[in-house]
């Protein structure tokens, strides 16, 4: 069965965060999905984990998208400065694009913004609304307290089981894409739960 993942959003810090190991997978996963010829979306910007992952993609001739918002561009970060990058009003709508225009997410640390991301996914998929796969890149364990406070919500009666939800928690960049690769179950019906 052929892959049917061509393009991946990958959500991410615009800073560098104080660990080099976020910067190292950041990258790798750059170069991974330029290698597979998976096309790279992302939140547009020039600097932290997202710049270096979109430049790792290009320096290795990957196809990659850039959105942001005439909001963040008006604070001066700066737009990627190796391609054109899509202008929109609003982060909802750049979450809709970049939602729209890709097959699956990978989700690297960030802070608030990559935190919103994620769970904007997944309460699709808890709606039915979406069946992509999301693939947590726990980078120097970095993840292991959000899975804490999913189990908290799921014993305290607010959360469905995690296990319903198309997650997938990952270590490094070669079991990513072995996974996102390889796995030919990624992509299922949607339904509500």
């Amino acid at each position: 069965m052929m892959n049917k993942i061509k393009s991946v959003a990958v959500y991410c810090g615009h800073q560098m965060g104080n660990n080099p190991e976020f910067a190292k997978d950041a990258k790798k996963i750059g170069e991974l999905l330029a290698r597979n010829k998976i096309t790279l979306v992302f939140g547009g910007g020039n600097v932290g984990l997202m710049g270096t992952a979109a430049s790792a993609a290009l320096e290795n001739g990957g196809e990659v998208i850039g959105i942001t918002t005439t909001h963040v561009v008006s604070l001066q970060e700066p737009a990627h400065k190796d391609l054109e990058v899509k202008i929109v009003d609003g982060l909802s709508k750049r979450k809709q694009e970049m939602y729209d225009l890709s097959d699956a997410f990978i989700i690297l640390p960030g802070g608030i913004g990559t935190l919103d991301e994620m769970t904007d996914i997944m309460t699709k998929q808890q709606v039915g609304e979406s069946c992509k796969p999301i693939f947590l890149m726990n980078t120097a364990k970095y993840w292991e307290i959000f899975g804490q406070v999913m189990v908290h919500m799921q014993d305290e009666g607010f959360m469905p089981n995690a296990e319903d939800y198309n997650l997938h928690v990952v270590n490094t960049p070669e079991e990513l894409f072995d996974k996102l690769l390889n796995d030919n179950n990624l992509v299922t019906t949607c339904k509500a739960f």
